[in-house]
């Protein structure tokens, strides 16, 4: 069976900033990635090197900034007042660390993770650009599990594993 549409595929894989050795992220064989391939959860560009690959079959491909996160966008990078970070008329230090992911949200209720830049006297910086923005990302893996999707998964979106229970 080749990936396609509506079909659970699971992979094992390593991912690399391109150029570098440094692993950012590694998935094992014996727990696989599982995913609804077409369900849009994925960035196009992963599926579509993944599409019509078989089981047991390996794979190598590298993402451009522009198919995977995008380039970094200066204006991502904000200086917010730091009373927007006082929980009880104090500043909020065990959460608001420089290099920490905090979660906040935009002015229509949607969730955003940032990254703190830096705190001053007056301002915390914040970059809300995606971790990878920027960055090439290469992939290489193998193809664990191809298998039909129950209509329980199609459904839903999203794969239940390669037992069909929800993870």
């Amino acid at each position: 069976m080749h990936i396609q549409n509506d079909l659970v595929v699971g992979i094992s894989y390593t991912l690399r900033e391109n150029g570098h050795e440094d692993i950012i992220e590694s998935v094992q064989a014996e727990q696989p990635f599982y995913f609804l391939f077409g369900s849009g959860n994925l960035l196009p560009a992963f599926e579509e090197a993944l599409e019509g690959k078989a089981q047991g079959e390996d794979f190598q491909f590298v993402l451009t900034a522009d198919q995977a996160y995008g380039q970094i966008d200066e204006n991502a990078v904000v200086d917010l007042p730091v009373s927007a970070f006082m929980i009880d008329g104090k500043f909020a230090e065990e959460h608001v660390k420089e290099g920490e992911l905090i979660q906040m949200q935009d002015p229509e209720g949607n969730p955003l993770m940032g990254k703190v830049m830096k705190r001053g006297l007056d301002a915390v910086t914040i970059d809300f650009n995606h971790p990878m923005a920027g960055k090439e990302l290469n992939f290489s893996g193998t193809v664990v599990d191809v298998r039909e999707a129950t209509e329980e998964e199609k459904a839903h979106g999203h794969a239940h594993g390669p037992d069909n229970t929800p993870h």
